[in-house]
């Protein structure tokens, strides 16, 4: 027997289907740097604590918390196990590393670095086995760079593709243009992912966009979103205004909050919601840069603009995407009298319940 479901119900069926998977953001991202020096090669690795606290114990004492304390004495356990998941060849031999210093910065995130003794002179093979250990769907962005700094090979690798092979005289002699075109591809894509498994930022624009009813007003609530996102890129790239995460993401959580119980308040016709976008979207923008300056990552030559350019370039791709998808059905209910309000209200308290939630587990838990 078929199961009709009423129409004014499927934007809270999905927004329910949301909240089973409260994670709002994708695996995880992290960096590793390989730097070809004239008597040795130097590894930096960057990557979120979390990522590792399930393979290192950290909580000695059992208390459910990690101290400063207790993060300090785990580096040696850390460097170890990097050490040994990083595999390096050189020209056919396999080079060993001692585990080296360990550092964390502000935004939770460990950096460890190593050196291997070796100096490449024909071929290089690189193998990241740690991402064997970490969730699938976690990616890892590698450059390598020779003496001077310049760009031999960048990739994103991944628990399927975990591995670089590189011929050093090709790279060399191979065109700067080549590996920025293919970090920007890489970039691109990673901004698609990241928008279409980040859940709190879907839902700050469905609520946005639920009290359209045509074309132009949605249009200029995406376009003002776009326009914001322009501006961060601009000020996170250049490095004149940076906000840190533990004000970025609660405060992202608070949107979603406000505009969801603006939604029920003023209802489906409120003032200079464009300007409010605008206003918002700044932060959201700073979200999005956040994800790739945690993990130091950059392009070798072009530093973390072009990163930061592809990125959010993938982030709009994706936000358009999503939009073309669900207005139709936004604006379907909102013309329908006897759906109308119900869609719009239930909506937004739907969003909200989740903006808290957010909000209180960024803030509290």
């Amino acid at each position: 027997m078929a199961i009709r479901i009423p129409a004014s119900r499927l934007p809270l069926i999905v927004l329910a289907l949301m909240a089973g998977r409260a994670s709002a953001h994708a695996p995880g991202l992290s960096s590793l740097d390989l730097a070809l020096k004239p008597d040795h090669i130097e590894a930096t690795a960057t990557f979120a604590l979390q990522d590792i606290e399930a393979f290192v114990a950290m909580d000695s004492d059992l208390d459910a918390e990690v101290s400063d304390a207790e993060r300090e004495a785990a580096k040696p356990a850390i460097a170890k196990l990097l050490a040994e998941q990083l595999r390096i060849a050189v020209d056919g031999v396999d080079a060993q590393s001692q585990p080296g210093p360990v550092s964390y910065d502000g935004k939770n995130n460990a950096q460890v670095e190593l050196q291997y003794p070796l100096v490449a002179q024909r071929q290089l093979r690189l193998q990241s086995g740690f991402l064997a250990l970490l969730p699938d769907g976690h990616q890892q962005y590698l450059t390598v760079r020779d003496a001077a700094g310049k760009s031999l090979a960048e990739k994103m690798l991944g628990r399927s593709d975990d591995q670089l092979d590189l011929t050093l005289a090709a790279a060399a002699d191979s065109a700067a243009p080549q590996a920025a075109f293919a970090a920007f591809g890489d970039f691109f894509k990673l901004g698609i992912e990241h928008i279409l498994t980040g859940y709190d930022h879907l839902l700050f624009l469905f609520a946005l966009l639920a009290v359209t009813h045509s074309l132009w007003p949605a249009l200029k609530i995406i376009t003002f979103f776009t326009i914001a996102h322009s501006i961060t890129l601009a000020c996170a790239g250049l490095r004149l205004v940076e906000l840190p995460a533990s004000f970025v993401e609660p405060f992202i959580a608070a949107t979603i909050i406000y505009v969801g119980i603006e939604n029920i308040v003023r209802g489906d016709k409120p003032k200079g919601r464009h300007w409010l976008t605008f206003g918002f979207g700044l932060i959201h923008g700073f979200g999005f840069a956040g994800v790739l300056q945690e993990m130091n990552i950059s392009a070798a030559d072009t530093g973390i603009l072009l990163p930061l350019l592809a990125f959010n370039l993938g982030i709009e791709s994706g936000q358009i995407a999503v939009a073309a998808l669900v207005l139709p059905l936004i604006w379907w209910l909102n013309n329908q009298v006897a759906t109308a309000s119900r869609f719009l209200k239930g909506g937004s308290v739907a969003v909200s319940v989740m903006g808290a939630f957010w909000l209180v587990e960024r803030t509290m838990l």
